[in-house]
């Protein structure tokens, strides 16, 4: 007979440090797909999801698809959305059974109110469903916060290893073939999590790049050992104010809990000493304004605006970088916008239209004021858009809600959404009628997200360092609950690993 797996989960990246809550709305706005939808929005996307719903030919299980919930990163979610899909899922759960193991979907950086901790939350309550025999594997992002309670109740964990994430799929795949291995053989591999009091700074995240490269390197030979299912380095998100906030390394092996700590062990001292080279920098936007000007080469810059990240809890609204370039008057760039007043105040407007209107910056997660344009109406979008390729996070499917295209005289082009997107496909400009390769300079609102998506459209990155809830220089948070001492918050931080286990744990 065939293995039956649920397929269930909830994601989200919290930034504890934005004010902006996920709530049900948020969810219930195009961001939970149950049943066949599920199948229908994920399973010809690059993402984890599509994973867990591959066919296999050679070796067919039976899939269950029953709730999958995802919406941008932001604030936490509320405790009415938490509670509502949490039991929506598990009520999903229990009425398939019986279920021979499940494939969760999580992100690993999830806060809720009153559950500082809301992926090991959720995993467990998967597990009080299934009880202690059925197997559980979960995929979780690079930017996961991994506690011990989470590994407590699952048997596989699997966090993505690029970044840009283009492994997304992959993860899913490999976890659901792990679950069924463990189905079928009734062994369960020993999980280990070593966590580190470390964090890595968002533009030293980038997987192709030193030091990541490098220890993703040795993590891949530390995989060749014998018994060595998986060696993961998590790389965090430090925008969550919760104590498992920080870097940690997960291993997985055959041979019981001591060897998998042992390897643990060993591949978090080689991250702990990269902890100095894990620290990076971005330029001004004054720096950032003279490069723009300045380039001639024959693709477009890719801007990225670090303080205003859509993809770690950014508003997507600040208009730093688009105000210094209004008062520099420096072309041939683009900025994206969310911007729905704005969006609805042009809606009786034809393109081609010469309209005066003041736009971004609005919310108080950023420190831009609302600026004044003089502009050209040149593009008009329904704002649904695909990316049938590899983009940060293997999505495919992408709602902006209606979408203008602005250009000013001195040929400074602003898109204005109606709901806030990720900036990781240059799709989201040919949805407006506009050619990337036009400009001397696409601003995304992302660090590592867009880096994917753009690589084909764009020619070299400038890193900002602009204000925002997901700014460069986490030293300037105020942290309540994470972990001390931590490095670089405090830089004379030591990692000291635990105790290897005795091998009678074996």
């Amino acid at each position: 007979m065939r293995e039956r797996l649920a397929v269930l989960g909830l994601g989200h990246e919290t930034n504890t440090f934005s004010t902006v809550p996920a709530d049900l709305r948020k969810y219930e706005d195009g961001g939970i797909h149950r049943g066949q939808a599920l199948v229908d929005h994920y399973a010809e996307s690059q993402a984890t999801w599509a994973g867990f719903l591959a066919p296999r030919p050679d070796d067919p299980v039976e899939t269950v698809p029953l709730l999958a919930a995802w919406i941008n990163p932001c604030g936490a979610i509320t405790r009415e959305a938490f509670e509502t899909i949490v039991d929506e899922m598990t009520e999903r759960l229990a009425a398939a059974l019986p279920v021979d193991g499940v494939l969760l979907g999580l992100h690993g950086a999830a806060v809720a109110d009153g559950y500082p901790d809301a992926d090991a939350e959720m995993a467990e309550r998967v597990r009080a469903v299934v009880g202690p025999n059925v197997p559980i594997g979960a995929v979780l992002d690079m930017h996961a916060n991994v506690s011990p309670r989470l590994v407590e109740h699952v048997d596989v964990l699997l966090p993505y290893q690029t970044n840009p994430h283009v492994d997304a799929r992959a993860r899913g795949i490999e976890c659901r073939d792990r679950v069924v291995e463990i189905i079928r053989t009734g062994r369960r591999p020993a999980l280990a999590l070593e966590q580190l009091p470390l964090v890595v700074t968002i533009t030293r995240q980038d997987t192709r790049e030193e030091p990541m490269r490098g220890l993703l390197e040795y993590e891949r030979r530390l995989e060749q050992r014998d018994g060595v299912l998986d060696v993961s380095v998590v790389e965090g998100f430090p925008y969550a104010d919760v104590p498992q906030m920080g870097m940690s390394v997960l291993a997985a092996h055959r041979d019981g809990p001591a060897a998998a700590r042992r390897v643990a062990r060993e591949m978090a001292e080689r991250v702990w000493a990269a902890r100095e080279a894990l620290q990076g920098d971005g330029v001004t936007v004054e720096d950032a304004i003279a490069r723009i000007a300045a380039h001639r080469g024959d693709k477009p810059l890719l801007v990225l605006d670090v303080g205003d990240n859509v993809g770690g809890g950014g508003p997507g609204d600040s208009t730093v970088l688009l105000a210094a370039a209004v008062r520099e008057k420096v072309g041939g760039i683009v900025v994206v916008l969310l911007d729905p007043q704005a969006v609805e105040s042009l809606a009786d407007r034809a393109v081609g239209d010469r309209v005066r209107i003041a736009v971004g910056g609005r919310s108080v997660e950023q420190d831009g004021a609302p600026v004044d344009l003089d502009a050209v109406l040149v593009g008009r979008s329904d704002g649904r858009y695909e990316e049938p390729t590899m983009a940060h996070g293997g999505l495919r499917y992408f709602d902006a809600g209606p979408m203008v295209a602005l250009r000013t005289d001195d040929r400074i082009t602003v898109v204005l959404t109606s709901k806030l997107v990720q900036p990781i496909t240059p799709r989201q400009l040919t949805a407006v009628g506009l050619d990337p390769g036009s400009f001397r300079a696409i601003t995304a609102k992302g660090v590592n997200g867009p880096r994917a998506g753009y690589a084909d459209a764009c020619g070299d990155l400038v890193v900002v360092d602009t204000p925002g809830v997901t700014r460069l220089s986490v030293q300037g948070f105020t942290y309540a609950n994470r972990r001390r001492p931590m490095y670089p918050y405090e830089p004379d931080a030591t990692y000291e690993p635990a105790p290897a286990p005795d091998d009678k744990e074996n």
